[in-house]
């Protein structure tokens, strides 16, 4: 139902301030992107006309939101329906009884992205974009059916209770839904298949209680010698699909993906996957982009993936809310490790709180995180559930709330580990069954070095804790270009990208020999809009992507992890766009994964060198003259000659 919907602002009361949009929509395109950190922060009327077929006489309708940003009011014909609080989770409602076969209907949502001081999240270094943001469905169901209404859920639950190598034991539950009067024989059947291929199959009867919103049927089953969801090495995904029959035809389905897969994380050896260690190469993304915002549609996130896949990335933490359940799609088929979070988020460096102890702030925490997990508990990417992020204990203190929030993880989710994103110290580190720091040495003062002494005196004090590095990262501009190497001061209008690509090179040196780092992920991807930030190129903009807000420009540290985690022979020269040169020598890094790399400027080979553990190429003192320079990289790898090429000019 995304085509065709009218909008206006509350404020806008005249017939002539409606106008038609599309969704995925929000309202901040423009003003957020801008720099305005007073962008609209307020209430946004949609209105669309629906009319409901002959044919679904007898049938049950409901409105499934993948997102709406913050709070939603569902009316149908001007008469209320239900509301939701919280901007990342899908929600559905109901509104059989709301509408009539054979006439058309009203349907408004008031979406409202104010500040509210009990809803998730309160303050955070990113834009709270308000709108309908997300795709929106009609569900066409039988009076009996599985159940959409268990937290927006799919009403199909896989439960891994115990999987090898050599045999895989699930747990699937089924939910049903009865709006009849009295009780409803049916059969459940569950078919598990690998392509065409049924691997397992089985059915069971069962009778639906009168009125029953959610109730509960388990198949056990076991898989012997079943092929593992193994990561980017292989992503195999089985198919699960549950059916309801009813008077021997179907009545409902249901389909969900079932990656098997068993996971650890070792204080010492870190993250394992299927019993072999696997050093996490991951990313932070967050989900708005140039132009758009946060109104994504699937070519965007497809894009996205793509680009985390050329650098060679494995690993991705969804942050600081739950994303689009696309993604988790695509997370799934390529093999990246996800961490997924709720947008419990502190203010960073910036005033006010991410936590105020009132009661419906709590209820509200509770009910965003069992969204996260119910929504989305058959992705096999997601292997942490995250539950806070930049945390202060002063004033009211979260360090009870938080354990109480670790104790619903664990019962509403067993099998998977929690999380969190720290930037201090505190009892806040000790209640996750993972921690990991956002750490800006070099960037936010330090120097990268100091990561290094942080991090083995925090493991040598703590040796049973699971550490790990939840954010690191520097600015850069594409346009900041310098040729002597001088670490800036971050809120300033200047972010060379020469010193993002020094910190990434210092800080991968330190992480990559640590083992027992459980997972490392870069702040972040790409650029993303911050409208109260000043700083970089222009305001409103967080540049400490490794690609532009815009996608058109990977920034050179995107290649130097290229280099080290992408094995598909590459070559690349750094500093490519500091065009304009005033110095007659200077020096020259080019990153690659092959063996030997030589250089040559305007035609004349001036070194040959191996890259080092990180795969970079050091040319000191190589000599420009003036005017137009041509500077080449050749490397090879067997019998493959990979160059890459730029040109300079000595001023």
């Amino acid at each position: 139902m995304n085509d065709d919907w009218r909008f206006r602002f509350s404020h806008q009361v005249n017939r002539g301030d409606v106008r038609r949009v599309d969704l995925p929509h929000t309202w901040n395109a423009q003003d957020a992107l801008a720099g305005r950190p007073d962008y609209k922060r307020g209430i946004g009327n949609y209105t669309k006309r629906l009319y409901v077929r002959p044919e679904w006489a007898g049938k049950r309708l409901f409105l499934r939101f993948e997102g709406a940003n913050s709070i939603a009011d569902l009316f149908v014909d001007g008469r209320h329906v239900g509301e939701h609080r919280g901007g990342y989770g899908a929600f559905v409602f109901e509104i059989t009884d709301r509408v009539q076969c054979g006439r058309e209907h009203t349907i408004e949502v008031r979406v409202n992205n104010g500040e509210q001081l009990d809803v998730m999240p309160l303050v955070g270094d990113f834009n709270f974009y308000g709108g309908i943001y997300r795709d929106v469905h009609l569900l066409v169901t039988d009076s009996l059916c599985i159940s959409p209404l268990d937290c927006a859920s799919p009403g199909l639950f896989l439960v891994q209770q115990a999987v090898g190598e050599c045999r895989a034991e699930v747990s699937a539950r089924i939910e049903l839904s009865n709006a009849a009067e009295r009780p409803q024989p049916a059969v459940v059947r569950l078919r598990i298949a690998d392509g065409e291929r049924t691997v397992y199959e089985a059915e069971k009867e069962i009778v639906v209680a009168p009125h029953a919103t959610a109730q509960q049927e388990r198949i056990d089953f076991a898989l012997e010698h079943p092929r593992l969801w193994n990561g980017t090495a292989d992503p195999f995904l089985y198919r699960a699909e549950a059916t309801l029959w009813r008077d021997g035809a179907e009545v409902d389905r249901v389909e969900q993906p079932l990656g098997l897969r068993y996971f650890t994380v070792d204080p010492e050896r870190g993250f394992l996957l299927n019993g072999k260690h696997l050093p996490l190469h991951g990313v932070c993304r967050h989900q708005e982009r140039a132009e758009a915002g946060n109104a994504l549609r699937a070519e965007h996130h497809e894009e996205d993936v793509r680009l985390m896949l050329e650098m060679g990335a494995n690993a991705v933490r969804l942050a600081h809310y739950p994303q689009s359940e696309y993604i988790y799609d695509l997370m799934d088929r390529c093999g990246m490790i996800v961490w997924a979070e709720i947008p419990f988020v502190g203010p960073g460096g910036y005033a006010d709180k991410g936590f105020v102890d009132l009661q419906s702030f709590r209820d509200n925490g509770r009910q965003q995180l069992r969204e996260l997990i119910r929504q989305h508990y058959n992705h096999p990417s997601i292997c942490f559930w995250g539950l806070f992020n930049e945390l202060k204990e002063a004033g009211d203190n979260p360090v009870e709330y938080v354990g109480e929030l670790n104790a619903l993880a664990h019962e509403e989710d067993p099998t998977r580990p929690t999380a969190a994103a720290s930037n201090q110290g505190g009892a806040l580190n000790f209640i996750t069954d993972l921690i990991a720091w956002n750490r800006y040495d070099g960037w936010y003062g330090a120097t990268p070095a100091t990561l290094a002494e942080w991090l083995d005196a925090t493991h040598r004090e703590h040796p049973d804790l699971r550490i790990g590095i939840s954010e690191y990262g520097a600015g850069a501009s594409v346009l900041h270009q310098q040729d002597s190497l001088v670490q800036p001061v971050p809120n300033s209008w200047w972010h060379p990208e020469n010193w993002q690509t020094e910190y990434h090179i210092r800080s991968w040196e330190i992480i990559s020999e640590r083992s027992y780092v459980w997972g490392s992920f870069v702040w972040n991807m790409f650029d993303f809009g911050a409208a109260h930030r000043t700083e970089g190129d222009r305001p409103g903009i967080n540049d400490k992507g490794l690609v532009t807000h815009d996608r058109r420009v990977c920034k050179d540290a995107f290649y130097f992890y290229k280099a080290n985690w992408n094995a598909e022979p590459m070559v690349r020269i750094a500093g490519r766009r500091e065009v304009r040169r005033v110095r007659p020598t200077t020096t020259v890094r080019v990153f690659s994964n092959c063996h030997e790399v030589t250089l040559r400027v305007n035609g004349r080979t001036v070194g040959v060198a191996k890259p080092d553990r990180v795969c970079v190429c050091t040319f000191a003192d190589v000599a420009l003259r003036r005017g137009e320079n041509i500077v080449e990289a050749e490397a090879r790898d067997g019998r493959t000659r990979l160059t890459d090429r730029c040109s300079w000019v000595l001023e």
